[in-house]
């Protein structure tokens, strides 16, 4: 498994510092954040998962802890919208230059707005997808804001 990714990079460019986790990547888990939480041994909330959405049909990253689920509802009003949905798997993939399953808010293809789980800010350490199956990386929830230039907001439900 390669270590350096898109996201990777974007990282290191940003000059984040940020710990890499490997761990075997189980296709069939329904889902894949918790799958990584368990693999690596990570309380579910500071594993967050990367969602691609449409807030009144524009593309929008959601980053949300693994044992959470976004609400559509705030999630539009965190960007000022009137109506969010999640974007169809092939779509996101297209948009981002990822995989299901290994989609970073970090280096996709096409920069979209960010928002993250305000609650996330409350850990020292969380952890994020790192641009492919099987790979997270571990940083400090403020420097993933400021990298994405994302808003820290109240998404789940």
């Amino acid at each position: 498994m390669s270590k350096i990714t898109r996201a990777t990079q974007a990282l290191e460019k940003a000059g984040v510092r940020f710990t890499l986790h490997a761990y075997e990547y189980d296709p069939e888990a329904e889902s894949i954040a918790l799958q990584a939480a368990e693999a690596l041994g990570v309380e579910p909330g500071r594993m967050l998962k990367t969602l691609m959405a449409e807030v009144d049909g524009k593309p929008v990253c959601a980053v949300v802890p693994s044992d959470a689920e976004v609400s559509m509802k705030k999630l539009a009003s965190a960007f000022g919208a009137k109506a969010a949905r999640m974007m169809r798997p092939a779509d996101a993939e297209r948009l981002t230059g990822y995989h299901v399953g290994g989609i970073s808010p970090f280096g996709q293809k096409k920069r979209v707005p960010v928002a993250i789980e305000a609650a996330a800010l409350g850990h020292a350490a969380v952890f994020l997808n790192g641009g492919q199956r099987g790979l997270q990386v571990e940083l400090d929830p403020n420097d993933a804001v400021k990298v994405l230039g994302a808003i820290a907001r109240p998404l789940t439900a």
